[in-house]
Formats: C-alpha cells, sequence, structure tokens
C-alpha cells in the first residue's frame, strides 16, 4: 500500500499510523465522523478488518440517519479508502491494540492528539484473542435496534433490554457456528422464521448475514397483523431489501425452497409442522425451540420400574417433555442430519430455554432403520401411539388444530 499526499501533515501522519496499524495487525477500528461531504444523510463510519471467505477485507459500516449500509473492500485498496473519506469529515478516531490517535480538523487546521490504552503493552497475545473472543455478533451501531427498543438514538442499549441484547447476541453466535458446518449452496441463503414476533432475531440474524458477504432472502412469519406491519416497515427504513414478512403460521406459509428453518417457541404441535417443513425442503439448518408440550402427556403410560417417580405430576410433565423432543431429534437424526439438544438461553421471560439444532449431513440417504427402532422401542416403553412430526413424515397426518403460538 502507498501512503497518498493530504491536505494536512497531521492528516499524512494518521493516514500513515493507519497504514502501520493494518500492516502490523495492531488494528482495531476507525470511526470517522462529522461527515460533510455529498453523500445525503450519512453521520459516520466505522471500520474494521474481518475475514471474509478466509480472506481479511476492510469492512466499513456506514450510518445513515435512517439505516446502515455496510461495504466490503480489499485491504489494498484501505488507505486510499479512508484518505478519500478522511476529506469529507472533520474528525477520525484510530484504534490500535496499543493507542488511540484523534484527528480532528477544520478549514484553517487540523490537530492530532495521541492517547496510550492503559494496559495494553502488557496484554500478551494469548489475552488479545480472549477479548476478540468476547465481541458481540451484532453490532451496537445497527439502525434496526433503535425502531425494535433495544438501544436508544445514541446507539446505547437501553437498561432494561439489556437482557434481550444479549439473548439476540447468543442466537447469532449459535447460528454463526452452524452455518459453517452446512454445506453452503450456489444459491442466495434463504431463511424462514416461524413466528417472528417482534422481530429482533429476524433482523439480527439478516444484518449478521449481509455483514459478512451473504445475501440472503429471510422472510418472518407472524400471526399478528400489527406486527407484521411493524415489521416490514422497519424492514423498509433499515434498507433491508430482501427481508419480508408474511401473516399467517406454518400451515399457511408453505416456501417452495428453504436452507434455513427457525420455530422458536411455536407452541404444542407447531414445532412438529416446522421441523416437517424443514426436513420436506431438505433444509440445511433446522432450530427449533419448542414449548407447550401437550401432545405426549395425556398419552403417557409410567413403565412399573418408574412409576414411584412419575406419580408426581411435575416429574410426569418433564418426562413427556423430554421424551417429546428427544423423539423429534431422534427424527431429525434418522432423516440425515446431526442433531444437538441443549440449553439456550431464553427468548422471553420463560422456563422455556431448550433448542434443538440440526445441521443437513452431506450424504442424503434413506431414513436410518437403526435410529427409527429405537424411536418405536422409547414409545413402547412409554405407551405412545401418536407423535405428530413421525406421522407427518409418513404422511399418516389427519387434519386438526396444530395449537396457538407462544
Amino acid at each position: 500500500m502507498s501512503q497518498l499526499a493530504s491536505a494536512f501533515p497531521q492528516e499524512q501522519q494518521f493516514l500513515a499510523a493507519f497504514q502501520q496499524a493494518i500492516e502490523t495487525q495492531s488494528f482495531d477500528r476507525m470511526i470517522l465522523s462529522q461527515y460533510k461531504g455529498e453523500l445525503e444523510h450519512l453521520e459516520k463510519m466505522t471500520l474494521r478488518v474481518i475475514s471474509l471467505q478466509n480472506q481479511s477485507v476492510l469492512s466499513c459500516l456506514y450510518r445513515y440517519q435512517t439505516q446502515d449500509v455496510t461495504k466490503n473492500y480489499p485491504l489494498d485498496e484501505a488507505v486510499s479508502l479512508v484518505q478519500s473519506l478522511l476529506a469529507a469529515c472533520k474528525q477520525a478516531n484510530l484504534f490500535t491494540l496499543t493507542e488511540e490517535l484523534q484527528l480532528k480538523k477544520n478549514k484553517k487546521k487540523a490537530m492530532l492528539n495521541k492517547t496510550q490504552l492503559k494496559g495494553s503493552a502488557k496484554k500478551s497475545e494469548e489475552q488479545q484473542t480472549h477479548d476478540r473472543s468476547k465481541h458481540r455478533y451484532v453490532d451496537q451501531d445497527s439502525y434496526f435496534l433503535q425502531p425494535l427498543g433495544i438501544t436508544d438514538a445514541k446507539a446505547q442499549i437501553i437498561p432494561s433490554m439489556a437482557r434481550k441484547w444479549k439473548q439476540i447476541n447468543k442466537f447469532v453466535e449459535i447460528f454463526s457456528g452452524a452455518l459453517e458446518q452446512i454445506n453452503k449452496q450456489d444459491h442466495a441463503l434463504r431463511v424462514v422464521d416461524f413466528g417472528s414476533g417482534k422481530g429482533y432475531l429476524t433482523f439480527a440474524l439478516y444484518d449478521y448475514l449481509a455483514k459478512h458477504g451473504e445475501l440472503p432472502f429471510v422472510t418472518g412469519v407472524e400471526l399478528n397483523s400489527k406486527m407484521v406491519e411493524f415489521c416490514q416497515q422497519v424492514a423498509s427504513a433499515s434498507d433491508f431489501k430482501q427481508l419480508d414478512f408474511f401473516q399467517g403460521d406454518v400451515r399457511t406459509y408453505q416456501p417452495e425452497h428453504l436452507d434455513v428453518m427457525i420455530a422458536l417457541h411455536a407452541c404444542d404441535v407447531a414445532t412438529d409442522f416446522a421441523i416437517h417443513t424443514g426436513i420436506r425442503l431438505n433444509a440445511q439448518m433446522i432450530m427449533c425451540a419448542p414449548c407447550c408440550h401437550k401432545e405426549l402427556r395425556p398419552q403417557l403410560k409410567s413403565p412399573e420400574v418408574l412409576k414411584p417417580m412419575l406419580q408426581f405430576g411435575i416429574h410426569a410433565g418433564q418426562q413427556a417433555e423430554m421424551l417429546t423432543d428427544t423423539i423429534r431429534a431422534l427424527l431429525l437424526k434418522a432423516y440425515g442430519y446431526e442433531t444437538k439438544v441443549f440449553e439456550f438461553v431464553a427468548l422471553e421471560h420463560t422456563s422455556k430455554n431448550k433448542m434443538i439444532l440440526a445441521t443437513k449431513r452431506k450424504d442424503d440417504q434413506a431414513p436410518d432403520q437403526q435410529v427409527l427402532a429405537q424411536i418405536q422401542a422409547l414409545k413402547q416403553m412409554y405407551g405412545i401411539e401418536k407423535h405428530s412430526l413421525e406421522l407427518l413424515l409418513n404422511d399418516q397426518w389427519d387434519q386438526q388444530d396444530i395449537g396457538c403460538k407462544c
């Protein structure tokens, strides 16, 4: 990279420091503010180095009054890009692993101040790696967080929404890990979120994918018409062109193609309908947080050895819940998915915080008869005659109410 000429010596020093930080891999981030250029309603820009398809690029988040736009640039264009942006900004802050440089300027002069970051010189490479691992998966400056009530006008987390903020990031963290395991298709990722509600996770997912080089098609499916209208307005204001919302449920929305199926807190057997949709359309990833397990409880017959334990109602309910989700997980496994069941931070103020995460194996094969035999043995042990997901997969479902959305 070659340094370009600048209007002030201080600006040249700032650019030289940025170039050195990039070349020595000590660059953390840069914030360009007080923009006075030709782009209307642009307030500031935040630049970071990210890894995209195993290659480092300079990612620039352009923050406008009503939307965020992210663009990625090759590192060999970094200095010339920053110089052109810097020419239209009155202030720039460069953060490295050891110091902060602040450049302030007007038409007549420029001032450059350097501040040593406390304790940075003592940080080991291991500690720096640890610090970076704690980063958030959702950019706090993202515009969509404001109308959703997560952040205020200054992009600060509203205290009462701190728990929700943590939940959003945990969800995207789980998703990002699973995304690395699936077989990427040669088309834009297609995601459906059944029971999207106010859209906290739907928006965060779209934003994360867009900022990491994907151009996804994301649909939130929600029964509440007012929620659908609200979310569509926020999507438009955020300039999320390939994010839309559909009024309906898992039975009324029938996509033709699907890569990622999400169903968090779909009530009772609505979860089974959602999983069936994912399997039927060969989804590469299925994420479910089941709730309101009602189907198996009336069928449950206590094995003789378990009667002393299952005589207590709370234990019988927990057993029915565990059995319901075990059969779901085993059916996913039988139909070609690597499946995990684990505790997830509750999305609402509820104890229903279990997640079923399934990723499609590369080898597409017929249902695993050994796993299906395990399911039959469990059903026989507990006297279970009907499990909706199994009936759906066997095309034996007869029409009935699938329950509410919680």
